[in-house]
């Protein structure tokens, strides 16, 4: 049984600011040990209720935050950007389920860090008419490939998108936001108890939780921070120019509509 985990940076216990979050940041690297700690407490779990492969994609920033000497060496680690399916890169019909740890609220919500793909950029993003952050993006390219996703750890608010688009998910909350640059967190060792626990829990439920899918046509509707942004993002061929602000792509399978999303932020991203 292979399970496919994708782990971002700020939904992991400890991180609250950009002092975590990237590597000119004082507490980088704690960051990147507490982070290479949780998933390997999610593989460890998985493992315990009968996984037998893990494939772990790190999903945060340039994508190569993990320390890979400390990662379980059950694991296969893809690292690095930019990759075809970006935080879901090694996700596949082989896969019999996939977990995201370490993950965050959509861009406008009260979590922590609270964004959606590019926080300079992304205001919203909505899938065929639904208003998805990363947690429902990435969890309809799984679906897309037949794959539940059966647990997400971060904040509070995490937890509740999740369980809001993903029906049965189990969730492993490791702080409550109090504000977007402040939390109360777990302790580091409870946060990593509690991981292990869920995700263990959460393959021996994997029957009974749904995968997210979204029928064909797929439309990736991206609103902007600015129009100007919208003017560069409309460059992409076949995108749709909906208001000032706001463009769409459509196509007839998710991978695709998915990649015409990512290259409509790119081209936001060079305004």
């Amino acid at each position: 049984m292979k399970i496919f985990i994708s782990v971002d940076i700020e939904g992991i216990s400890g991180v609250v600011n950009s002092d975590s979050t990237g590597p000119t940041g004082k507490d980088y690297s704690e960051a990147c040990r507490q982070m290479t700690a949780e998933v390997n407490a999610a593989i460890q779990g998985a493992l315990a209720a009968g996984a037998t492969e893990i494939i772990v994609n790190d999903s945060h920033g340039g994508m190569n935050n993990l320390i890979p000497k400390d990662l379980h060496p059950a694991a296969l680690v893809i690292l690095g950007t930019p990759k075809p399916l970006m935080m879901m890169e090694g996700v596949d019909k082989s896969c019999a389920a996939a977990m995201f740890i370490g993950y965050h609220s959509r861009m406008h919500a009260a979590g922590v860090l609270a964004h959606t793909i590019s926080g300079g950029v992304v205001s919203n993003v909505w899938v065929n008419g639904v208003l998805c952050g990363e947690i429902g993006i990435n969890a309809g390219l799984a679906g897309h490939f037949g794959v539940p996703v059966i647990l997400v750890s971060g904040d509070s608010d995490a937890a509740g998108e999740a369980q809001a688009l993903i029906k049965g998910t189990e969730v492993a909350i490791v702080k409550e936001a109090v504000t977007r640059y402040s939390a109360r967190n777990l302790h580091p060792e409870k946060a990593t108890s509690l991981i292990k626990q869920q995700a263990e829990r959460a393959v021996h439920r994997l029957s009974s939780i749904e995968t997210l899918t979204f029928s064909a046509p797929v439309t990736m509707r991206l609103e902007l921070l600015n129009s100007g942004m919208a003017d560069a993002a409309s460059f992409l061929p076949h995108s749709r120019r909906l208001d000032g602000r706001t463009v769409e792509y459509t196509a007839e399978d998710y991978v695709t509509a998915f990649q015409g999303l990512r290259a409509m932020i790119t081209l936001a991203s060079k305004n």
